[in-house]
């Protein structure tokens, strides 16, 4: 009895593996289209039918930023919400993507948010000094480069900080290759949806990453599955952003270059206003 319970858990983790093995093979080999933005600013995007990635119809849009682009990135923030792509073109942005989360009424952040080294809003949660599960991640710009970082559990540890642009979001996936572990009572998490994502690898590169969801031949991803795609794809330190239907990127000469699912329709056409974004400039 022992050796088949052995059997088959060895089974079921073999079968694992293989799975993840076959999917970061088929993420790296795939047929993406690839275009130079700026020098040292790459865009390039993939698209998986017939179930072939992660079990699922997938879109994925990565802006990959090379350190030698000598490029800068900046937060937005709109007191009334605005579409990603209206900030960037107002700002006069190479590339931009959603920032962090915000309240759909009231349309102020939910997170820590300060820019230009004005805090604008902090992270909301009632009646508790502690953050929420998605205020535990942090993206800094230092003379506007990026940063992620692991906060403490007080829904104020930012303002102890001395970075002028600061957006906290989360959950944090990945920390200096460390990855961590996801909730398991959260939709949120587990479900697949839209997603936002920045990331981080060991040589500086920083990769903006929108996966598409909730369409048949996009589906989105679980968490889990938005850290291993942002590791494969070479990340070392990953920090989620507001996804669903706030989900955006923007490519200047291009565009919303992914398909935002507000209108309901597999278009470039349903980008949602939102509170805050992460820009680029070269």
């Amino acid at each position: 009895m022992k050796r088949l319970i052995l059997l088959v858990c060895y089974t079921v983790v073999a079968c694992n593996l293989a799975w993840c093995v076959n999917d970061s093979v088929l993420l790296l080999n795939a047929n993406w289209q690839i275009d130079t933005v700026e020098e040292g600013i790459i865009f390039k995007e993939v698209s998986f039918s017939q179930k072939s990635y992660l079990g699922s119809n997938q879109h994925i849009c990565v802006v990959e930023v090379k350190p030698e682009a000598m490029a800068k990135f900046a937060f937005a923030y709109s007191v009334r919400r605005e579409h990603t792509s209206v900030m960037a073109l107002q700002r006069g942005a190479v590339v931009a993507v959603n920032g962090s989360f915000f309240d759909m009424k009231r349309h102020n952040p939910i997170c820590y948010l300060r820019v230009d080294g004005h805090t604008v809003a902090t992270n909301v949660n009632k009646n508790t000094p502690y953050r929420k599960y998605y205020q535990y991640g942090t993206l800094v710009l230092d003379d506007g480069k990026p940063m992620i970082l692991q906060t403490d559990s007080l829904r104020v540890w930012e303002d102890s900080l001395s970075y002028s642009d600061i957006m906290t979001g989360g959950p944090l996936l990945m920390l200096d290759g460390h990855r961590f572990d996801m909730r398991k009572d959260r939709t949120f998490v587990t479900h697949r949806h839209n997603r936002t994502a920045i990331g981080v690898k060991a040589d500086g590169t920083v990769l903006l990453v929108v996966v598409d969801g909730r369409f048949a031949d996009a589906e989105g991803m679980s968490l889990d599955d938005l850290c291993s795609t942002m590791k494969w794809l070479g990340c070392i330190s990953v920090l989620n952003m507001d996804g669903g239907g706030s989900s955006t990127c923007y490519v200047r000469g291009r565009g919303v270059v992914n398909y935002p699912s507000d209108n309901g329709r597999y278009d470039h056409e349903g980008e949602r206003k939102v509170s805050n974004a992460i820009l680029l400039f070269k």
